[in-house]
């Protein structure tokens, strides 16, 4: 189930809801909990019981870990508490990537193949697998003790808003929440979280789905039939699906953990407006990033490590990393390798050109960014190379396929809004929107655009079965 499906919007949502507001306070979590057991449930019941069993065994690993007074314990104990995660994750996700890689290195010594059952990957297992991890690590660390109960913690990886999809959320930054978000649950932030719901809506249903049907098209033409006005056609609308389904996914995440009166942190802010991909890398799955820093790269001495090389080795490592996080694929692995190399560029040399460009460095950073999501498109190095070949070298626009004006209209929109963060005004618009309070004329502004976005996004929703969620299987 996703929040873009009519079964979440008219079915899952108004039920969960109804029985959120009615039950005394002390009740809530355990609403929270079971609805988020029913949501995962809809869509992997299969899986369900994978998620709620390593719950089980990490709560209990991570109270002994806690009250363990010897080093050695408290070191054992978190090397086993990694390695279920880590070792389940990578049973699941990437098993069958090694194994398939594997017998291509058995066939050519002439050698039989292994035998091996190709595994379905649970929904949304590096999103909580990250999550789990924070836990144990930030106990460990001593940044926050770990919850009182099970069901506590459980509701902690299982929270429906943030469990596909993210965005993800460091322990130490949401404990506490689990005890007090009521006391931020009041009609302000249900309407705010309303709001920035119907916006995330809005984002993916009109402008992703629509992106989404032309990148499809364009990216499964045969190589014949692709040419090179069709090449920029579907990376353009791939580039902007991705940052409108995935972002507007976020925004829905956020609104309904509003709706709950969580805080969730944001997962985006402008990336296309990136002067740099360093500055990229700010700005875009902001989360992502951040558990990277915090949970890979300073704990490979980050910027501390004297020689230079040093850190240009580390940085390698977390986007590599990264690129591994997104998918079993030498697409997904060369495109963390490739921004990995222009953040190395940049700390070598071009960080203080770019500086000097000032906001004309856009014209560096957003077509390397656009380059890099040709890799994570077509997910084989020989597609993708292909695919780039057709974009620069010229091939003649004979295909029978040509955009339609809706498609060129909504990619417009999308161009428009996406950099609307290198202008003044675009970015005190941004900030009005999304802003932390409002005054009632801006409730009522904001209650009318929304709700006219909500029929428009019905009406797409009725009148096509076209819609897809990228990040869902990651």
């Amino acid at each position: 189930m996703v929040f873009s499906s009519l079964t979440f919007l008219f079915y899952f949502l108004p039920a969960f809801f109804l029985a959120y507001y009615l039950v005394p306070a002390r009740f809530k979590n355990a609403v929270i909990l079971c609805g988020s057991i029913l949501f995962y449930s809809w869509g992997a019941p299969r899986f369900i019981f994978v998620i709620l069993g390593t719950t089980i065994v990490d709560f209990y690993i991570v109270r002994a870990m806690s009250a363990a007074t010897g080093t050695k314990v408290r070191k054992l104990l978190l090397a086993l508490s990694l390695s279920i995660n880590l070792g389940l994750l990578f049973y699941f996700k990437y098993s069958n990537f090694f194994v398939d890689n594997l017998d291509v290195l058995l066939g050519g010594l002439g050698m039989a193949k292994l035998s091996w059952p190709q595994l379905v990957l649970p929904i949304g297992i590096s999103f909580y697998t990250f999550e789990t991890l924070t836990y144990v690590v930030d106990v460990y660390r001593g940044t926050h003790k770990p919850f009182r109960s099970f069901f506590d913690y459980q509701l902690y990886i299982i929270l429906f808003p943030k469990l596909i999809a993210g965005p993800i959320i460091r322990f130490g930054d949401f404990a506490d929440q689990v005890y007090n978000h009521t006391l931020n649950d009041n009609i302000d932030n249900r309407l705010r979280g309303v709001y920035r719901f119907l916006i995330g809506l809005g984002k993916k249903v009109i402008i992703a789905n629509a992106l989404g049907v032309t990148t499809n098209v364009v990216f499964t033409l045969s190589p014949d039939e692709l040419t090179t006005t069709a090449a920029w056609f579907g990376a353009l609308n791939y580039t902007f699906q991705i940052y409108f389904d995935f972002s507007g996914y976020s925004d829905m995440a956020i609104g309904l953990g509003l709706m709950m009166g969580f805080r969730f942190p944001e997962n985006f802010n402008n990336p296309y407006s990136a002067l740099s991909i360093t500055d990229f890398w700010r700005r875009w799955h902001i989360t992502l990033g951040a558990w990277m820093r915090n949970y890979l790269y300073i704990p490979l001495g980050g910027n501390r490590v004297g020689k230079p090389w040093r850190i240009y080795v580390n940085l390698f490592i977390v986007f590599l990393a990264s690129g591994l996080w997104h998918g079993a694929a030498w697409g997904f692995i060369i495109w963390g390798c490739y921004h990995g190399l222009f953040l190395v560029i940049e700390r070598l040399f071009l960080a203080g050109v770019l500086k000097r460009a000032g906001k004309l460095a856009v014209l560096y950073t957003f077509p390397v960014v656009l380059i890099g999501w040709v890799f994570f498109r077509t997910e084989h190095l020989d597609t993708a190379m292909n695919f780039l070949h057709t974009m620069f070298v010229w091939k003649p626009d004979v295909s029978i396929w040509h955009p339609t004006r809706e498609n060129v209209i909504i990619l417009t929109i999308a161009v428009l809004t996406s950099f609307s963060g290198l202008s003044s005004f675009g970015t005190r618009l941004c900030n009005r929107v999304f802003g932390s309070d409002y005054s009632l004329p801006q409730h009522i502004i904001m209650f009318l655009c929304t709700i006219l976005l909500f029929v428009i996004c019905l009406g797409k929703l009725s009148s096509s079965s076209f819609n897809p969620f990228i990040y869902f299987r990651f």
